[in-house]
């Protein structure tokens, strides 16, 4: 064809103002704007396919889209250090073969042309989910003044420990490191519980690490600072020991934290930011959490809360691994079950 991946995209965004793009051997077509943040966009996309070609696909057969849409994040590369983030993401995605996982369908990186500057552009396509994260519900539901029953709360959150699961599984084991609501894709189904996604695989990786030495210490508190969103953070990444082993039970924490936001629409301790000299951080080292009061049916049963705690264990070597906490819920499946 003498055109480049970089040329296609160039061309289509000049004959359809922006709204075309080439992702390996296939062509999507931009419908509208899904999200953002940082350097990416996330889109919802249609797959254009012309009259009596073909179609090439790149695209695992079981998750082709019966009508042809996709959600694609297309990401801004700056830097080196920015283009190594977006491989590390495609190649830890790519390990991942789980129901509850979101599967990366397909990934292109297109190189700049600039005045020979890293200005690269990273687009990866994935199934759509378009009744949000339970982030984006919580707040709807709050705005209602309405909750999860306990049984729907339960489903939801086996579900991601199911996806959890999935990476704690692996020798070594990948650690998810930001298992929150905004990061739990929720598909409504009619007469059947909520599907619950885990997605965003951009601060995954092997989850053990050997501590031993103040500047390690400092260096994963750092990495955490930037990679672990601070509501859902477990202890030891605030305030990492200078000789500390540390292992996927910080998911654990994280785990715990999306619990409790599942039955109240937040973390256990943000409400300390509406605090005078609230300090979220004291919050988490000392696991001070605080159940809400005064709230109208329905209430949720003290075992869950006993649940929560179990999970938000400040010393990590406390806490249950992922197959405990699935034996426990589906106990509670079966108690709480109609």
């Amino acid at each position: 064809m003498g055109c480049s991946l970089s040329g296609l995209n160039a061309l289509y965004d000049a004959v359809s103002g922006g709204g075309d793009v080439w992702i390996n051997e296939n062509r999507f077509r931009k419908v509208r704007q899904l999200g953002e943040g940082g350097f990416a966009f996330v889109f919802l996309v249609k797959e254009v396919v012309a009259d009596g070609l073909a179609r090439k696909k790149s695209i695992n057969p079981s998750h082709i889209s019966d009508d042809g849409t996709y959600a694609m994040k297309k990401i801004i590369i700056q830097t080196e250090e920015q283009l190594e983030l977006v491989r590390q993401e495609i190649r830890v995605s790519s390990l991942f073969s789980h129901p509850n996982l979101l599967p990366l369908l397909d990934h292109a990186i297109i190189p700049g042309t600039q005045d020979g500057s890293l200005k690269h552009e990273a687009y990866l396509l994935f199934p759509v989910h378009l009744d949000g994260t339970l982030l984006d519900i919580a707040e709807v539901m709050q705005l209602k003044k309405e909750s999860f029953t306990t049984i729907t709360v339960l489903h939801i959150f086996r579900q991601v420990c199911g996806g959890l699961k999935h990476m704690h599984s692996f020798d070594p084991p990948y650690a998810h490191n930001d298992v929150k609501p905004g990061n739990v894709l929720i598909t409504h189904r009619k007469g059947q519980p909520p599907l619950a996604i885990l997605m965003d695989f951009g601060s995954a990786c092997p989850a053990r690490k050997e501590i031993r030495s103040r500047s390690e210490a400092l260096q994963l508190q750092e990495w955490a600072s930037e990679h672990c969103s601070a509501p859902f953070r477990a202890p030891e990444l605030w305030d990492c020991p200078s000789h500390a082993d540390i292992d996927e039970r910080t998911d654990i924490w994280s785990l715990g934290c999306t619990l409790y936001a599942i039955m109240y629409g937040t973390s256990p301790f943000e409400y300390v930011l509406g605090e005078s000299g609230g300090s979220l951080q004291l919050a988490v080292m000392n696991a001070q959490v605080k159940w809400p009061s005064g709230l109208d049916p329905p209430y949720y049963p003290e075992s869950l809360h006993q649940f929560v705690v179990w999970m938000l264990q400040p010393q990590p070597a406390a806490r249950p691994y992922i197959d405990d906490i699935i034996v426990h819920v589906d106990k509670l499946i079966s108690k709480y079950s109609p």
